[in-house]
């Protein structure tokens, strides 16, 4: 595999520590052994290759799932637990700018679409994933934020058909908002839940479908074979008619060479307290479930949790060894400290790392891979893949069986992604874009 982190970013340090590891055990997923032969396999076993999975196996294809660990080893096992709007990185005026204002329409309706698929999933297949927060708040972390957020309140109805709830400074602790920011605006779409809980959910609803789901089984290579592929492993092969990359930030410059330099892995860090007391909340302020996040580029991503444990997230990390993880972890605490200075004595025992996945063009893909037909792909969700990769699979379910989506699937996601330059060594161009970013957020 050609992948442009140092090793350790995809081996199991990373996520030793991993609080949704604790509440749901990997479960029992057998390596591939031997030949096989599949309708649809799927390289990846996160919420875009299960979603997909779930729909081509109740639609009655026969599928066959491989990934290199387990499934939800990735990003869909370790990321924050949002399912909430977005997927782009690109503004909705930029959007418009490039596709045109009906298809920045149709970038809204697949957003809140993608929101609404997860919430179908879990009350149709009956998952219990910790779900709370009605909506996703946004806090400002400068008064001049908070003016920009509240002349585009109107912005989010437009786009959404929905009305969102504008909270004043003076009104943020009566809210149980208390961190020291300067007003906020919630949209009522979405909620927060296990990520672990709901990709366990699909991997064993499925299975039960009928799809075969192996993890232990890293795809080494894929090639054309009999009209169609061959997929091999290191203990055996699958070949179908046609296949899917879904592996997202974890993704290979060569499975297929298509996929290389498409894609930029960059980290996201988290920690989550243990579970804190009435007084304690109450001495801060912070009594709300709701899924929060604040107004800075390089954003903090953040929630109380059911059992008043407080979950902590922020990006930043640019390469992944024992020195930087160590100074990502002394960063996110002094950022949570600092937003939170009642907590200051408060542990977190649980941190952990992962990727997300970006594109150059800031845009979600889902569709075909130009030049193998009956390939297909889906990446680059900017940090929303509960939703965004959800609903890509869904998409890639119908693509795959030569059907017109039924949901919005809009010009944004079928715009082939360019390649950034620099190869392999693209990660050099966060260093300039993160400094940019850290100078505007002051």
């Amino acid at each position: 595999m050609k992948h442009i982190w140092e090793p350790a970013a995809y081996g199991p340090e990373p996520i030793r520590d991993c609080w949704w590891a604790d509440t749901v055990t990997p479960g029992d997923w057998p390596a591939l052994e031997g030949d096989t032969t599949t309708d649809v396999a799927i390289v990846g076993a996160g919420f875009t290759g299960l979603s997909a999975a779930l729909h081509l196996a109740e639609a009655g294809i026969n599928v066959t799932v491989l990934d290199a660990q387990h499934p939800f080893w990735g990003a869909s096992g370790r990321n924050g637990g949002f399912n909430c709007l977005g997927g782009a990185k690109a503004s909705h005026d930029e959007i418009a700018k490039k596709f045109g204002k009906s298809e920045m329409y149709e970038y809204a309706k697949a957003e809140r679409a993608a929101v609404e698929t997860v919430g179908h999933l879990v009350d149709r297949l009956d998952l219990d994933v910790d779900r709370h927060s009605d909506g996703e708040t946004m806090l400002a972390h400068r008064p001049k934020d908070f003016e920009h957020m509240r002349k585009r309140a109107g912005h989010i109805k437009e786009l959404y058909g929905v009305e969102p709830t504008v909270i004043p400074p003076e009104e943020l602790t009566q809210a149980g908002l208390n961190g020291g920011f300067h007003g906020a605006v919630t949209n009522p779409l979405g909620f927060a839940l296990n990520p672990r809980k709901y990709a366990r959910g699909l991997a064993h609803a499925a299975r039960d479908a009928g799809a075969a789901i192996h993890g232990h089984s890293a795809v080494t290579s894929i090639e054309p074979d009999q009209g169609g592929y061959r997929l091999h492993t290191a203990s055996g092969s699958v070949r179908a008619k046609k296949f899917i990359i879904a592996t997202n930030g974890y993704s290979s410059d060569n499975l297929p060479p298509w996929m290389a330099a498409r894609y930029l892995p960059t980290q996201s860090s988290v920690i989550v307290t243990r579970p804190m007391t009435q007084e304690e909340l109450t001495a801060q302020g912070w009594t709300s479930y709701q899924m929060c996040f604040d107004s800075r580029h390089l954003l903090h991503y953040f929630r109380l949790m059911p059992d008043n444990r407080m979950l902590f997230g922020m990006r930043g990390g640019l390469s992944h060894t024992e020195n930087t993880e160590a100074a990502i972890k002394k960063k996110i605490r002094a950022d949570f400290d600092a937003m939170f200075p009642a907590w200051r004595h408060v542990e977190t025992p649980h941190y952990w790392s992962g990727f997300v996945c970006i594109s150059r063009d800031l845009l979600p893909y889902a569709g075909p891979i130009p030049g193998m037909e009956g390939g297909f792909a889906a990446f680059a969700y900017h940090g929303n893949g509960v939703s965004m990769g959800s609903y890509s699979g869904t998409i890639l379910a119908d693509l795959v069986q030569g059907k017109t989506p039924a949901t919005p699937y809009p010009a944004p996601m079928r715009h082939t992604p360019r390649r950034f330059p620099l190869g392999r060594f693209r990660r050099l161009l966060m260093r300039p874009a993160y400094l940019q970013y850290a100078l505007h957020d002051l």
